[in-house]
Parts: structure tokens; C-alpha cells; sequence
């Protein structure tokens, strides 16, 4: 898909237009540019940089620029568009009044990024943009709709594989794939509106040593406001599971109307070592990962599982270990050891909160959105969550035993798009580990749903979220009502499936 030329040159001449006019409007005025609101502290590269605000503090009010050359702002749009390729720039970000110059900067997404075309655009697909018109896909294999079934891979009675019918009407626009309707829509992004793209921001990119908050990375996740996405990250801290922190921000790129944007913690190695206290190895899986054996030669998975932290003393040789255990063992043997490998008591709690948090993209998804944490005291593997934006949109008459994974069991092969994955799949198929499923999901239930957790972590959500040029406190207002209709949907299903 070739870039609109015509209207990125337009747009950079009305900048320059813009520019030039301001200059003239305040040397006929007489007036001066006072430098109270605009400067900025300049950090000094490759060392620690302390903000003036703390980042993640949600009671305090914050504010992103980026400045970068347009010229590689086109260059990174063409390398995108050609090869799908996630080329890094240069830029300056100015962080609450404090700026960091010289930072990397990249697109980031896999399917949010279709929409500017690229090697794999192949239409809207069922990643985070779904299709382009938000309805399901036509052309799906015939027998996917195991993938949307119940514990063992068949739909619920009545199902049949469709949409639910009574969610609220304004959520129809993202159905399964789409954009949480209401919330904010992370499809809606161009090349030719920089500060709509979801990016990574690396501090350390270009200058060996720059951190900012203890941070080398930070992901500008796309959309405005996705209160939902917020709400899943914040109910999987509330109960206890590792997650990663958030700030709302107004965002502008070269000086453009500003936006209301996530700011999301991107796991790096520091992130790794606050795993268990340091004492565990985080790998992240990669979206076109395989989780199956492959051989024992390590470099195999590379790519596939990205370690973290601790990368002179450890490897990913547990992983793959246990890649070849699961490829071998027959239901019997997968019941009696799968604990052996796996801290069972957590994964239950992974999936169990997906499913309560209607997440149709986790680990089996077609984003393959999870970490796996090895804690090198146990032995033992946990599943951490990652790309939380269809959390809490979708199904919300969901059951516990229902899946939502879009891709299905049994289709996680390389690049397989649409997901699946076979240890949530026997897991959840398992008789021998339901009993420690239900328990894990009661008690998610009643913290969340039953004691208003999930509604009172909304109320204080929607106050921390900034108004900017492109969004209202009323459109705020409007979209977080929408949200709290959904989880009163959410917990009225949930409080009936439980009772049964």
C-alpha cells in the first residue's frame, strides 16, 4: 500500500505555514515567547534520569512531545509499508517538563499496524484492528469454532460460534478483533496523523546507559482513552498477579493537536529482575512464536522467546525443556507432572482472570501475548499477561468454561496467525486440574466482581484520564459509562454461571 505523498507534503506545509505565521503574530504584537510553560530540564544522556513528576503517579497530570525530522518520520512510515520492516529513528521526547534528546523511536504493533499497509497487511485480519468495517471475517477455516468452545474445545449450547446479542449497543463497532467500541479504537490510526501511532519509545537506543525513571523503554499504545485496557492492567495488579504499570498522558508529535494516549511500562531487563524478587529468568514470546518443541539447539528460539534478564548466567533451556515434555506426554502423564513444570496455582489464576477480564487475544490468541517467568528457585514456569486492549470488550456473557481465545487449541505453529495454544488447551481440558480452576475463578470473582473491585478501580481510572485537543471529560464521561454498562453485564453472567 504506497503512501499518500500528496497529503504529507500538504501536511508538512501547513506546518511550516503554521510555524511562520505564529512568529509573525508576535513580532506584530510586541510580545515575547515567555519560557515559564515550555522549557525543559534537558537530561543528561547515558545516565538515570529522574523525572520532575513521578511517571506512573496516576494523581498527577502528564504530558509527552516528541520532535522528530520528518524526513526519517517518511522513512520509517516507507520501510513499514515496503517490508513491513519497524525501522528506528531518532527523536526528542520531552517527558513532564523534562527532555531526553537522541531517544529511539519505532512503530509498534503487529495487526494495530495493517492499516498502513506493510508486507502482511492482508486486510483488517482478527488482531487488534479487525476488520476494517469491525465486522467478523468471512473467510475463516470451518472448524475454528472449537476455538471458541467451552472447556473442551465445543461451543456452549446456543452459541454456535456467533457474537453475543446483548452487549452493549455502542460495543458492536469492534466485535471480536475490533476496537472495545466506546472505549476507544485502536484501528484508528494513518501515517498521515504521527501522533496517532502506537509507538516504542527506547531510551537507551542510541546513548548506551540512558534510563528514564530506572526505564529504558516505554510503549504509546494506541487509541484514546482505552479505559479498558487500564481497568485490566489494574485488576491484575489488585489480585496479586504481575503486570505493568501505566501512566494517561496529553500527547503531541511536532507540535500537533494533543491526544489522550496510555503510557505503558515495555518489559525490559530491569523489569525482569523485579520478577520474584530477581530470583526468576522472564523470557517474552514473540508473535510469530511457536509454543511446541523444536529441536534442542537453543538459537531455534531466540527469536521465538526473547530473555529478558540475567543473559550471562541463564538460557532458555528450561523453556525448551519443557516444550519437550509437553510434546511427549499423553493426557495421564500431562495430569501427574504437569506441576512438576508448571506453578499450576498461577497459571490457574492466568487463565481463570482472562477469562473473567473476557481477554480474546492472551497467550493463545493470535497476538501470542504473555511472558513466561522461570523461577529459578521452584523450577517452575508462570505465565505473565502482556496487551491487555481486548480485555474487557466482546463477550461478556461469556461462562468460565467458555473459551475466547479467537484462534482455537492446536493452532500455534510458526506464524500460524491465529493462535492457539496446546498447554492452555489441556489445561483447561483437564478433569484433574478443574477443581483448582473453579476455585481460582471464584475467588477472582467475588475480589473483582461480587466486593466492586472492577468498579471502583473504573471510578478512579476515568478520573486520572486528561482531556486534550482530540478528546472531551465528556467524551471521557461517555466512555467510561459504557465500560461500567459492560462489566455490570459482565458480573450479572458470571454471578448466574457461578450459581449453577
Amino acid at each position: 500500500m504506497a503512501r499518500n505523498s500528496f497529503l504529507r507534503k500538504i501536511r508538512k506545509k501547513a506546518k511550516a505555514v503554521s510555524a511562520t505565521a505564529a512568529v509573525l503574530a508576535l513580532a506584530l504584537s510586541g510580545c515575547s515567547v515567555s519560557t515559564s510553560s515550555t522549557a525543559a530540564v534537558t537530561g543528561k544522556a547515558g545516565t538515570s534520569i529522574e523525572g520532575a513528576v513521578e511517571l506512573f503517579d496516576a494523581n498527577a497530570a502528564h504530558n509527552v512531545s516528541i520532535v522528530w525530522d520528518e524526513d526519517d518520520y517518511d522513512t520509517m512510515i516507507a520501510a513499514y509499508e515496503t517490508d513491513s520492516d519497524k525501522a528506528w529513528i531518532s527523536a526528542d521526547i520531552t517527558i513532564d517538563g523534562t527532555l531526553i534528546k537522541n531517544v529511539g523511536v519505532r512503530l509498534k504493533g503487529n495487526s494495530t499496524l495493517r492499516s498502513l499497509g506493510g508486507a502482511q497487511s492482508g486486510g483488517g485480519g482478527m488482531g487488534q484492528g479487525g476488520a476494517a468495517d469491525g465486522t467478523m471475517p468471512t473467510d475463516l477455516p470451518t472448524d475454528m469454532a472449537g476455538g471458541m468452545g467451552g472447556r473442551g474445545g465445543t461451543p456452549p449450547e446456543g452459541a454456535g460460534g456467533t457474537m453475543p446479542t446483548d452487549m452493549p449497543t455502542d460495543m458492536a463497532k469492534g466485535g471480536v478483533g475490533g476496537a472495545p467500541g466506546g472505549m476507544g479504537d485502536s484501528s484508528n490510526i494513518s501515517a498521515d496523523d504521527p501522533a496517532s501511532l502506537p509507538l516504542l519509545i527506547r531510551f537507551d537506543k542510541y546513548v548506551d546507559g540512558t534510563e528514564y525513571e530506572g526505564l529504558t523503554q516505554l510503549a504509546l499504545r494506541p487509541g484514546t482513552p482505552v479505559i479498558n485496557e487500564a481497568l485490566a492492567l489494574s485488576v491484575t495488579a489488585a489480585t496479586g498477579q504481575s503486570t505493568q504499570r501505566y501512566a494517561y498522558t496529553t500527547y503531541s508529535v511536532n507540535g500537533s493537536a494533543t491526544q489522550t494516549r496510555l503510557l505503558l511500562e515495555n518489559p525490559d531487563e530491569a523489569y525482569g529482575e523485579s520478577i520474584d524478587d530477581g530470583n526468576s529468568v522472564v523470557f517474552k514470546a514473540d508473535a510469530d512464536s511457536s509454543f511446541s518443541y523444536q529441536g534442542d539447539d537453543l538459537s531455534v528460539y531466540e527469536d521465538q522467546f526473547k530473555q529478558l534478564n540475567k543473559t550471562d548466567t541463564q538460557d532458555a533451556t528450561p523453556i525448551v525443556a519443557f516444550l519437550k515434555w509437553l510434546d511427549g506426554a499423553d493426557d495421564a502423564t500431562f495430569d501427574a507432572e504437569l506441576a512438576n513444570w508448571v506453578d499450576v496455582d498461577s497459571f490457574a489464576k492466568y487463565v481463570a482472570t482472562q477469562n473473567l477480564l473476557a481477554n480474546s487475544d492472551d497467550m493463545a490468541g493470535p497476538g501470542q501475548n504473555y511472558y513466561l517467568s522461570y523461577d529459578l528457585s521452584t523450577k517452575k514456569i508462570s505465565v505473565i499477561s502482556w496487551d491487555l486492549n481486548l480485555a474487557l470488550s466482546g463477550n461478556a456473557t461469556a461462562s468460565p468454561d467458555e473459551s475466547l481465545s479467537m484462534g482455537g487449541g492446536g493452532m500455534g505453529g510458526k506464524g500460524g496467525g491465529l493462535g492457539g495454544n496446546s498447554l492452555k488447551t489441556r489445561f483447561l481440558a483437564s478433569d484433574t486440574f478443574k477443581l483448582l480452576y473453579d476455585s481460582a475463578y471464584q475467588e477472582l470473582y467475588t475480589q473483582v466482581f461480587a466486593e466492586g473491585t472492577a468498579q471502583s478501580l473504573l471510578a478512579s481510572i476515568t478520573e486520572s484520564i486528561p482531556a486534550s485537543d482530540d478528546l472531551t471529560k465528556e467524551e471521557i464521561a461517555e466512555k467510561s459509562k459504557t465500560l461500567g454498562t459492560f462489566l455490570t453485564q459482565r458480573g450479572e453472567a458470571l454471578e448466574k454461571a457461578l450459581a449453577n
